[in-house]
């Protein structure tokens, strides 16, 4: 006989990965599934099938039925306006999931994941890149609010990159960003770059747009060691990154707001040492780099638990086994 299990479902969907946590009532987990598939229409037009084969397969680890499931919260990459709620409500239309859900961005979930509710900022750079403000009063406030966009996200530093060489800017600190260059685009050299180059390089915009995100960690690491295009791509997504966070934070009633970083670049060694050392001489407040408490998925669920009046449980609890 089956006995019930109430439970919540936390889900972080990005651009790149959709990870479902399903947790009891006390916190428990009882599953986790990662999968390698993205969440946002916008990188996948297969979006809602990953989602809820993710939400499925999660709940059958968990040994738990749909109708078991008292809420769902669901971060979602690319969920920043109204209308975009007709295909995000898509994507948790599970068969016998009929419990209250929650949908918001997913910079809304990484937010309270990694400052676990209180005030502070977080600044998402990996596949996207946005800013999050949540003050003392609980006002959210977003960089695109303000039609601000820190084009700090993976595939804008490689694009970039691949500019800056292809206009002929590559010098001798530059030998290594170029040579993993042309072989990401199997180029034989720069002359074969540039053919492909002036082919689009892809024709789909979003296979394109993701094999230039996948070069990202290359720009990253040679900046790291010294590459001059690397160096200067980075320094202007930095900056753009420091003019977000500074431009919420003067909305801030607090001397020192906190900010955790989320994303492949933006916690790539250059970029977060280099963005801490730029906020520490903030122009309006007392920036402090915090790691993030929670992951995005478990900040989902502690969302769900709040849904529902319920107690938030240990933190700890809800760490990724």
């Amino acid at each position: 006989m089956h006995m019930s299990k109430p439970a919540v479902i936390g889900i972080d969907g990005g651009g790149t990965h959709t990870r479902v946590l399903v947790c009891d009532l006390a916190g428990r987990q009882l599953a986790y599934v990662d999968s390698p598939r993205a969440a946002s229409i916008y990188k996948d037009s297969n979006a809602a099938q990953n989602v809820r084969h993710s939400i499925a397969e999660a709940l059958a680890a968990a040994a738990i039925r749909p109708e078991e499931v008292r809420c769902v919260a669901a971060g979602i990459a690319g969920y920043d306006k109204p209308e975009d709620l007709g295909w995000v409500a898509e994507l948790t239309a599970l068969p016998g999931l009929h419990c209250p859900k929650l949908h918001m961005n997913d910079a809304v979930a990484a937010h309270a994941g990694a400052l676990e509710a209180k005030p502070g900022i977080v600044a998402i750079s990996g596949t996207g890149s946005i800013i999050l403000g949540i003050t003392g009063s609980h006002e959210h406030i977003r960089n695109y609010d303000f039609h601000h966009y820190a084009h700090s996200a993976a595939r804008f530093l490689a694009y970039d990159a691949v500019y800056e060489v292809l206009a002929g800017h590559a010098a001798a600190s530059d030998r290594a960003l170029v040579e993993s260059m042309l072989n990401h685009w199997n180029a034989a050299d720069l002359r074969a770059l540039a053919a492909i180059g002036r082919q689009g390089f892809q024709a789909d915009n979003k296979e394109r747009d993701k094999h230039f995100g996948q070069f990202a960690p290359f720009v990253t690491e040679a900046a790291q060691r010294g590459s001059t295009i690397a160096v200067d791509v980075c320094d202007r997504a930095i900056h753009q990154l420091k003019t977000g966070i500074e431009m919420i934070g003067a909305s801030f009633e607090s001397e020192t707001v906190e900010v955790a970083y989320i994303g492949s670049v933006i916690r790539s060694g250059y970029v977060s040492s280099r963005l801490s050392e730029q906020l520490a001489q903030g122009s309006n407040k007392r920036y402090l780099a915090v790691e993030p408490a929670l992951s995005p998925v478990a900040g989902a669920v502690l969302l769900a638990y709040q849904k529902l009046g319920a107690a938030a449980p240990e933190a700890s609890l809800l760490v990724i086994q």
